[in-house]
């Protein structure tokens, strides 16, 4: 994300946008009014066929993400209203520093006027909201029921809170209607903790199930891509947690709930560990929870959830003997499981066995078609502490030989070249990549790894030489552009001939690809004295497509 003071820049909102969105929002400028900016926020309106809200939000998982209440907003996307409102900022950056200071002073002046004023006018001011304003009534009412124990009032709001239907559209919560959910849902667990707080807590840990049960239904019909219900949710987790702290449900039955829990559907949304519980199950609920795990695992012994609870289990008891056996019952062909008792092992400080068992996944897997990269590369670390070296480069020959991938090839060479065998080892390698492109074995997609290998190499004459009727496009165009200084004529040939095949398609990228193309011809002629064949060629090919009007605007863009 570009740095400045705003905290994103043009190629930020044309990425999130698309240049499609981005050219419209250019015509929207004039519409946006109310703009607000705060440190994290940025608010604003925007005229269009109706009037929009539009938030901006900086940080977070995305960097920069968007919402507007227009139809196409409302599906999840970056709309040319987003773009439109930071676009207004970007042209006002020199005045962001002081708007941002503006409102960190109205928010502070405000906490400094409610702190100045006295408990009747505080009663008055909370009165005139609820008064006004239907959603602060309703959160206020719950917190006042959940305070005095009214405990029908709470049975009845808590489930309505909890209730996806007001938010969905289709039968599915989507993006933008997700934080409205998350707030009720954050509500819902204020209650719960409140009826902890207030001598209810056993009330409270019945009605937090319900509740849990509830969220893991309805959690797989929301678009939670910014994680506020689930953190809404978690919140909930944690007010059952804290109700069972405080009123101590009989263990076996705590246990018996736990146990369904995890094993059932609704934990995607929890993601609740039995473990926490540790103190409030005690031994009785802990042996309770191991018998029910040990059964759920004999009759679903390749059941996901059914291997996770004993696992936790097994691993709380640090019986590394257990766990080792527990995951020996269950090995994946692809060797991730003999890592993770070889990890184990390592951590309880047994080496030997550890090194034992990945190399014992190594043989396993030894007819797989896709081994865990990450157990090879374990193998191969312990080899080179122990100064294996050699069997280092042989384990990574034999992985190679099996993938012939450039990644594959990439640690061959870095293994090899600290035993100063990697032109030994290069050749073989390239003999092998060399039957592979003789036998149109890339992919079906792509060029053969042999050019891909060479170029990573630097061996560019080499790559040039294998080229021809073997490279794709991409590594064409790769060739040509690691080339250009050196071989200006051969890489222009290659930018002319890309060129002609953009002609036969449309659309913004494939113009956006031509301009960059042209750029790299300009600078072929510079390089060959032949500047002024260049206009002459762009004037010809503005002659032959200049009925595709979009294709004259990315080229007028440029400059070109």
């Amino acid at each position: 994300m570009a740095r400045n003071a705003v905290g994103f820049g043009e190629d930020d909102l044309r990425a999130l946008a698309g240049s499609r969105s981005f050219e419209r929002a250019l015509g929207y400028l004039d519409a946006v009014s109310g703009l607000d900016v705060g440190d994290d926020t940025i608010t604003g309106v925007v005229q269009g066929t109706d009037v929009y809200e539009v938030e901006l939000t900086l940080g977070g998982r995305t960097g920069l993400s968007g919402r507007c209440d227009c139809p196409y907003g409302l599906e999840d996307n970056f709309c040319k209203h987003c773009v439109a409102v930071g676009l207004t900022v970007l042209r006002q950056a020199e005045g962001i520093p002081r708007q941002r200071a503006a409102a960190r002073a109205r928010a502070s002046g405000l906490q400094a006027w409610l702190t100045s004023l006295s408990r009747d006018e505080l009663l008055a001011l909370v009165r005139e909201q609820v008064t006004d304003d239907r959603e602060v009534r309703r959160r206020l009412e719950l917190r006042a029921a959940s305070a005095r124990s009214d405990l029908d009032t709470v049975r009845d709001r808590v489930p309505a809170l909890l209730d996806p239907r007001s938010f969905a559209r289709y039968g599915y919560v989507e993006y933008a209607a997700a934080p409205g959910y998350a707030r009720q849902v954050a509500e819902a667990a204020e209650a719960l903790r409140a009826l902890s707080g207030g001598g209810q807590a056993a009330f409270a840990v019945g009605l937090a199930e319900k509740a849990i049960r509830a969220l893991g239904e309805a959690y797989g019909e929301i678009d939670d891509s910014d994680g506020m219900v689930g953190q809404a949710v978690t919140a909930v987790a944690e007010a059952h947690l804290e109700a069972c702290s405080v009123a101590r449900p009989d263990p076996e039955r705590l246990a018996e709930w736990l146990a369904g829990h995890v094993l059932g559907d609704g934990n995607d949304a929890t993601d609740l560990d039995p473990l926490d519980y540790a103190h409030v199950l005690g031994p009785v609920g802990l042996a309770r929870l191991r018998q029910l795990a040990a059964e759920a695992r004999r009759r679903s012994p390749r059941g996901w959830a059914e291997k996770y609870l004993m696992e936790r289990l097994v691993r709380a008891e640090r019986d590394v003997e257990a766990l080792v056996a527990l995951c020996a019952k269950d090995l994946v062909p692809s060797g991730a499981t003999h890592l993770r008792i070889a990890e184990e092992l390592d951590a309880a400080g047994r080496t030997e066995d550890a090194l034992a068992w990945a190399e014992r996944g190594l043989r396993d897997t030894a007819d797989e078609a896709y081994v865990d990269g990450r157990l090879v590369d374990y193998v191969c670390a312990r080899y080179t502490r122990a100064g294996r070296e050699a069997e280092t480069v042989a384990l990574r020959r034999v992985r190679f030989l099996a993938e012939r991938t450039l990644a594959a090839y990439q640690r061959l060479r870095v293994a090899a070249r600290s035993t100063d065998r990697w032109e030994t080892e290069r050749a073989t390698a390239l003999a092998a990549l060399r039957e592979d492109a003789a036998q149109e074995r890339g992919g079906r997609y792509r060029g053969p790894v042999l050019i891909d290998a060479l170029l990573d190499d630097g061996d560019l004459d080499t790559a040039w030489r294998e080229a021809p009727g073997r490279a794709d496009d991409r590594q064409w165009r790769q060739l040509a552009d690691t080339s250009r200084d050196t071989r200006p004529a051969d890489a222009l040939a290659v930018y002319l001939r890309l060129v002609e095949l953009l002609k036969e398609t449309t659309g913004e990228r494939v113009y956006e690809c031509m301009a960059r193309l042209l750029f790299d011809v300009r600078s072929c002629h510079l390089a060959l004295g032949t500047a002024d064949a260049f206009p002459r060629y762009l004037a010809d090919l503005r002659a032959q497509l200049k009925r595709r009007r979009k294709l004259m605007t990315v080229l007028d863009r440029h400059g070109l």
